[in-house]
């Protein structure tokens, strides 16, 4: 037999291949094929990689919206880095350019896929089952029984195959025809969409987290407050430290509450030699007062925060805040305030600023540090616990321009001393000044005194000895107050991703198909047979499980109308018990 022309084999020589002349794709073509790459679930799945590779700096550097104190301290100790990487928009990572722009792209891909995957899938639950296939031999499971003539024909046989198949959650079409002269009856069961439509709920949710998240977030804020023992915080937008609002935010939307530093707990550890002096447990024992409500005695801790007023008042820090009265030659008191002094190291020697614009012959500042335990004879001091056992505050004064008269916002943690003159240490000849709670000294120059006041209620008089020192110096916390609008919402999205998740990989999606041919003996041949969408390996378990059940189910059927009645068997003798007494034994 000849072969064609244009047939090329192994043996035959190459023929020079044709050229292919592909169609240009113009512009509508080329939108239409990166809409279409785009909305691909590789290339989603592909941009929520790369969403989560794009937040990891978020957690390496301080962010201004949630820690602008640590951004401010970020660029004082890495003077040459920070400036490049606020560039990057490091500082700002989930404001930026390019991750707002991965973002929305992340947004666009998953709208993409599901509008068409939904309109697919609500066609293919309004569709009826596949015609069942000629050959199911092919087919995973595949198993065949055979019917004796006078048991059921084969319409009843599909008939109570529906029934089961049905009872199990399929759905069902039935089908009938002639195929070399034999009558075919089938039923074609389908089940396992919820597979789908957990997938879609899956890709639906985490929409919504990222709407919620990307736009609802805007109408929330985090502001932070450092508030000392016996000090209040009113929720009004002055009373913040630092204040970072959602870009819908509006001031009117905050709830006016008071807030109320009672007291500040810690417990120290004492028994483990390993870990003597680590802090085991912090408390920030509040009052919270509403407008027109009593008030309410409340406790913030580490990871259990206070909610009250629509925030969640969260606790960041804590420290010592020493209190610094500065009076005028003449003894009239011109500064007074506890200061929050800024922990350097795990024993909380701590680092503060005083500034004193008004009331003296010229404007001072006082860098000062504070060591709860003071553990060495002579400088350079160091606190050897966090606790309060030998309190000591020392002060290193400058006279000059505090820079804030022209109305420069400056940082109430630092001082500026490059147009300010040195009156102790150094050169000056002058000791730096040396208070414990409760003493005072003079200042240099005839400028007046300061005192470190020790704030003990039950402090002993003056000129006593003091032998208690563990409530002389007050204690601050540093709350974050915190409003997010989204919360439930997230949650809400939350636990759809993982039931949508769930639901799709562990819910198969598969076929079955159940066939009774009439034999021409006038018996039945049943087919079983399955086909799995995706990775299913109890298949060929289920077709044999409904391959069992149905031939039992045919078995116990009554006989077909006019078919002969197999003879009954012989009878035999009973072998049943009975309660008669035995004559036996």
């Amino acid at each position: 037999m000849s072969r064609p022309s244009d047939y090329v084999d192994a043996g035959a020589p190459n023929r020079a291949p044709e050229e292919i002349n592909q169609p240009q794709l113009g512009f509508v073509g080329w939108l239409r094929w990166f809409w279409r790459q785009l909305t691909s679930m590789r290339t989603a799945l592909f941009l929520l990689l790369l969403l989560a590779i794009a937040a990891v700096p978020g957690s390496l550097v301080p962010q201004r919206s949630s820690d602008p104190n640590g951004v401010t301290q970020y660029f004082v100790e890495n003077p040459d880095l920070a400036p490049f990487l606020d560039k990057l928009q490091a500082f700002d990572v989930y404001s930026s350019v390019w991750f707002s722009s991965i973002y929305l792209l992340l947004f666009v891909s998953l709208i993409g896929c599901v509008i068409p995957r939904t309109k697919h899938h609500f066609q293919a639950l309004r569709a009826a089952p596949p015609k069942t296939p000629a050959r199911l031999s092919r087919l995973a499971g595949f198993t065949a029984r055979t019917v004796p003539a006078e048991q059921a024909d084969a319409a009843s046989a599909i008939d109570a195959a529906r029934t089961q198949l049905k009872s199990a959650g399929y759905r069902t079409a039935l089908y009938n025809g002639t195929v070399g002269g034999k009558r075919e009856f089938s039923v074609s069961a389908e089940r396992g969409y919820l597979r789908e439509t957990g997938n879609l709920v899956f890709h639906s949710a985490l929409v919504g987290v990222l709407v919620t998240v990307g736009f609802g977030g805007g109408f929330g804020f985090a502001g932070q407050r450092v508030v000392v023992e016996g000090q209040t915080f009113v929720n009004t937008l002055l009373a913040f430290d630092s204040f970072n609002p959602g870009r819908f935010f509006d001031p009117d939307s905050l709830d006016p509450y008071k807030l109320t530093l009672n007291s500040f707990d810690v417990v120290y550890e004492t028994e483990n030699q390993d870990a003597f002096g680590q802090p085991t447990d912090f408390a920030a024992n509040v009052t919270v007062e509403h407008v027109g409500q009593e008030p309410t005695q409340e406790q913030v801790k580490v990871n259990a925060p206070l909610r009250t007023g629509g925030t969640d008042v969260y606790l960041l820090g804590n420290g010592y805040a020493p209190t610094i009265t500065v009076k005028n030659p003449d003894g009239d008191v011109v500064f007074t305030d506890s200061i929050p002094f800024l922990p350097q190291d795990a024993q909380l020697t701590s680092l503060g600023v005083v500034k004193v614009p008004d009331g003296l012959s010229e404007q001072i500042g006082m860098i000062g540090f504070f060591y709860p335990t003071q553990a060495n004879s002579e400088p350079p001091y160091y606190s050897s616990y966090p606790d309060l056992e030998f309190p000591m505050l020392t002060l290193d004064v400058y006279s000059g321009d505090l820079g804030i008269n022209d109305g420069t916002p400056t940082s109430v943690y630092t001082l500026d001393t490059d147009s300010m003159t040195k009156l102790t240490r150094g050169d000056t000849g002058v000791a730096s000044i040396e208070l414990m709670p409760g003493q005072s000294a003079e200042l240099p120059n005839g400028l007046g005194t300061v005192s470190f006041d020790n704030v003990d209620p039950n402090a002993p008089a003056a000129g006593e000895e003091v032998t208690d020192y563990s409530h002389s110096v007050h204690r601050f916390a540093s709350f974050d107050i915190h409003r997010d609008p989204t919360q439930f919402w997230v949650a809400f999205f939350a636990v759809l991703v993982l039931l949508g998740l769930a639901t799709s990989l562990f819910v198969p999606r598969r076929r079955i198909w159940v066939k009774a041919i009439e034999e021409g003996d006038g018996s039945l041949r049943l087919e079983y047979a399955g086909l799995a969408r995706g990775e299913d390996p109890s298949l060929d378990e289920a077709v044999a499980a409904i391959a069992v059940k149905h031939e039992a189910t045919m078995a116990d059927a009554p006989a077909k109308p006019g078919a002969p009645v197999p003879p009954a068997p012989p009878s035999t003798p009973s072998t049943a018990r009975t309660d008669e007494p035995s004559d036996l034994g």
